[in-house]
């Protein structure tokens, strides 16, 4: 008898085993419910954006010369019309002093011809008196009026010549300007390229060369930024945006769409796009520097107090899966309003109360599945 129980409880133990491995175990999951907040449509950029300084000159002399003088040096303030870089120009100092020296002997010769001119002038009238009163004759006063006329056209011809030389005068002074770099706004010194004695030269055309004097703003700023061309038929200029910077990890600025360029860019091998421009809100000096890598948000419509899941729960912009009160995982429908990479506006399918599965791609996650929420395993 105790043989025979053996075995009846030998069968009914290997019953249990096979009834618990083929029965089907609930999967954990992990799970979150729809809050509400805040959902934004945004434009993000499709590749690293960059801050560019306002103004950005990088300049070389239009001669060549010896560098005589740099009084600047990188990374300083300069004001706007502010000596940069001069090359030597004693000589050209020289042709000036001698061209002011030939303008001087122009004006006295001028200044004398018109003097005769004037006398020439008085002498024909008195002529001309004097022959009303027949104290003289046709002839003389003829004589008289042509001689008056000659020295008039000489007084011309010196006044002519005087400006002539004023002339060369100014041509030699915009000369030595040209050996002088002033700054043409207020900036920072970047670079410079060249020492004190140093030869320098402008860049022959089509050959690029260093610049003399690199400058740029310092206090101004804003974004370029590339858009995907199938994003640009929604941007328009005064929207706000949403700047993010790795120089200043988890801090946004805000900024205001200026610019959208008016064609398209095909580079090849990569996406077409369109480069927008932002104006910065807020400017951070002097942290704030031109080159920064920077991601744009264009912000095209903004909603409070909605209804809103991540948006990677949502599968094909179609359907969640929610675990059901009967701890099944259900494929349920939605209906989206506005979305963004982070958060999408649930119009309709789920409430605030009902669990959504947030381990969407965990192996087994499918509809009809057993379930269980992994926050509520022991």
């Amino acid at each position: 008898m105790s043989k025979l129980f053996k075995w009846f409880a030998l069968i009914f133990a290997f019953i249990c085993v096979f009834w618990w491995l083929s029965t089907e175990k609930p999967i954990a999951v992990d799970v979150v419910y729809a809050d509400k907040g805040i959902v934004e449509a945004t434009v993000a950029n499709t590749r690293a954006g960059t801050i560019t300084a306002c103004y950005r000159a990088r300049m070389s002399l239009p001669i060549g010369g010896q560098i005589a003088e740099i009084p600047v040096k990188e990374g300083q303030i300069v004001e706007q019309g502010q000596l940069l870089l001069s090359l030597w120009n004693k000589d050209k100092q020289a042709k000036l002093n001698e061209a002011k020296a030939i303008l001087l002997t122009s004006q006295k010769y001028q200044q004398r011809a018109c003097i005769v001119a004037e006398n020439s002038l008085k002498d024909a009238q008195r002529q001309k008196t004097l022959l009303k009163q027949k104290l003289t004759s046709q002839e003389v006063l003829d004589s008289a009026i042509a001689t008056s006329q000659a020295n008039q056209a000489s007084c011309e011809a010196a006044i002519a010549d005087v400006e002539g030389k004023h002339a060369m005068v100014n041509t030699v002074i915009a000369t030595i300007e040209q050996t002088y770099l002033h700054a043409p706004f207020k900036g920072t010194i970047a670079e410079i390229t060249g020492e004190v004695g140093e030869y320098t030269m402008p860049s022959p055309p089509g050959v690029p060369t260093p610049p003399a004097v690199d400058l740029l703003t310092h206090d101004c700023h804003y974004v370029q930024a590339p858009i995907d061309e199938v994003d640009a038929a929604d941007l328009v200029i005064g929207q706000p945006v949403r700047i993010s910077l790795d120089a200043f990890r988890g801090d946004e600025i805000a900024g205001t769409l200026r610019r959208i360029a008016p064609y398209v860019q095909d580079y090849e091998k990569q996406a077409r796009t369109v480069t927008i421009e932002v104006d910065l809100n807020e400017h951070r000096d002097p942290h704030f520097l031109a080159g920064y890598s920077a991601d744009v948000e264009v912000i095209l419509d903004r909603k409070e107090n909605v209804l809103r899941l991540p948006t990677d729960l949502i599968i094909n912009d179609e359907y969640v899966l929610i675990l059901n009160d009967n701890d099944t995982i259900e494929q349920r429908p939605v209906t989206l309003g506005i979305s963004n990479w982070q958060y999408s506006e649930i119009l309709s399918g789920i409430s605030a109360t009902e669990r959504v599965i947030s381990s969407v791609g965990l192996s087994g996650v499918t509809a009809g599945v057993l379930a269980q929420d992994s926050n509520s395993i022991d």
